[in-house]
């Protein structure tokens, strides 16, 4: 359409439908297609989807390219590659494709040691499901590889969910080795695909804050901060999840580690809730973790996801000891950078406490962010210190 392919040209691989003025014939979900221009001019080749308000990802820019088994494994490749140098004897565990970054739009692939865990999340990745595990099992060598396409975002795809063996045996247990630390993965029933590696850098941090602090961990999940901030030496450790299931590997993962002890507890509770509980206690923190669930999916949610995070942070704030550090994130890809920071604002201004940024969170390099991609720059945080 006249003056809709602006974003094409800047190289952005979406293609919405209301940016589309005719399709010829009938291509089907997940079919390679020829984007062109007003004017004629040839702009991208696409997987389609017809279900979609995403009507077309871009696969390439080059007309060269042919869109086949061998694209697929070379993409494949090159993204593996590129995380050589995040596998060592501390680490077993990275993601080794980010979907648009990797120039695989709807493709995540989590590798946890010899295990691969797979999510395919739209219509083309579907279309091209046989050629991408092929590659991946090629590429990778690992020993089984696992799929978790059973996101909800597949149904924006009219993809029905899919969760399953794809080859191999799943081990008994599944295990993240990160900087050192064990954490067992729940591959098969945990969020996303079993561990969110995007806070790798993240956890690192945490841990050299943590030496001889009172330390809150909210939204635990599997209890990657806690075992985090124990490790770098914290004096308690209070850890607040409301899955039952998330909380009892969170505690195993504590004691696989070797460092348990009277300073931990665990709390199975609503985080809103129970902050306000801790509140009317009067009880102090010298470091609060936030790593909520993700409130606003998409900009239409930011205002009710807006208040969401102003509670938190607000309540957090109260929390803290003067001198003390709140570590609060947002994967919202609703909310940007500017905003959270905003909301933050907000919340020490509601909590009547003077704080300052002291640093800036975001995902580790297994999650690159392509330049003609910010959609992809979802995991955002702050490293706030209450001023005395």
């Amino acid at each position: 359409m006249p003056g809709r392919d602006k974003s094409l040209r800047q190289r952005h691989p979406w293609v919405f439908a209301g940016s589309i003025a005719k399709v010829e014939g009938t291509p089907g979900a997940g079919d390679t297609v020829a984007l062109h221009a007003a004017d004629g001019a040839f702009l991208a080749l696409a997987a389609w989807s017809p279900k979609s308000s995403i009507r077309a990802r871009v696969w390439s820019f080059d007309t060269r390219v042919k869109i086949d088994s061998d694209f697929f494994s070379r993409r494949v490749l090159a993204a593996v590659r590129a995380r050589d140098g995040l596998l060592d004897a501390a680490h077993n565990s990275c993601r080794l494709i980010h979907a648009e970054s990797d120039g695989l739009p709807g493709v995540i692939a989590d590798r946890y040691g010899t295990v691969l865990v797979v999510q395919l999340l739209a219509a083309g990745a579907e279309a091209w499901r046989d050629a991408l595990f092929t590659a991946l099992s090629a590429t990778t060598g690992c020993e089984a590889i696992y799929e978790r396409s059973d996101a909800d975002v597949r149904a924006l795809e009219d993809l029905p969910p899919r969760a399953g063996a794809v080859s191999g045996i799943l081990p008994q247990r599944v295990a993240a080795i990160e900087d050192g630390l064990t954490y067992f993965v729940d591959v098969a029933h945990g969020q996303k695909t079993g561990f969110y590696l995007d806070q790798r850098n993240n956890r690192r941090y945490v841990r050299a804050l943590a030496r001889d602090c009172d330390v809150l961990n909210c939204f635990a999940y599997t209890g990657g901060f806690t075992v985090a901030a124990l490790a770098g030496g914290a004096r308690t450790t209070l850890s607040i999840e409301s899955s039952a299931s998330a909380l009892e590997l969170a505690r195993e993962n504590v004691a696989q580690n070797g460092l348990d002890g009277d300073g931990v507890q665990w709390r199975e509770a609503d985080v809103f809730a129970e902050l306000r509980k801790l509140r009317d206690a009067a009880a102090q923190f010298d470091l609060i973790v936030l790593d909520p669930p993700k409130f606003a999916p998409t900009a239409q949610h930011a205002e009710k996801a807006t208040r969401a995070y102003k509670d938190i942070n607000l309540l957090a704030l109260k929390l803290l000891r003067p001198g003390g550090l709140l570590a609060t994130f947002s994967c919202s890809g609703g909310v940007s950078a500017e905003l959270f920071q905003k909301i933050v604002a907000g919340a020490a201004l509601d909590a009547r406490t003077d704080a300052a940024i002291l640093s800036r969170f975001g995902p580790s390099s297994d999650h690159p962010v392509a330049l003609n991609f910010p959609e992809a720059d979802y995991l955002k945080g702050l490293l706030v210190r209450k001023n005395a």
